[in-house]
């Protein structure tokens, strides 16, 4: 991967979750971002990165939540209060990680 897209990766990331800010349900959620295909092999693609981000940074929080002598719930609270589009978008989308993980099976 170049430097070239790793900045339109992180353009389209930065792009769907200030859509999901207004509405993560919006049908037009992941519409005309230029290189979704080629640099994430879709939408199930970006799910499962975007996915990846929250799951690294949930990680962090419980590790620093359990040297604070805190819960991971707190953590995962604390988390989802800090990225609340990212968490909307998850919810949302939630189905598409199942129907993605049905078409593999299915083969």
């Amino acid at each position: 991967m170049t430097w070239t897209d790793l900045h339109q990766r992180t353009e389209i990331v930065h792009t769907v979750l200030a859509r999901a800010a207004i509405d993560p349900n919006d049908p037009a959620l992941f519409a005309e971002l230029p290189g979704l295909d080629r640099l994430f092999g879709g939408i199930d693609g970006l799910v499962r990165a975007l996915t990846n981000r929250w799951n690294n940074h949930l990680h962090v929080k419980i590790e620093q939540a359990e040297i604070d002598g805190r819960t991971q719930v707190e953590a995962y609270l604390e988390l989802a209060a800090e990225q609340p589009e990212l968490r909307a978008l998850l919810d949302a989308r939630a189905d598409i990680g199942q129907t993605a993980r049905d078409r593999a099976l299915a083969r």
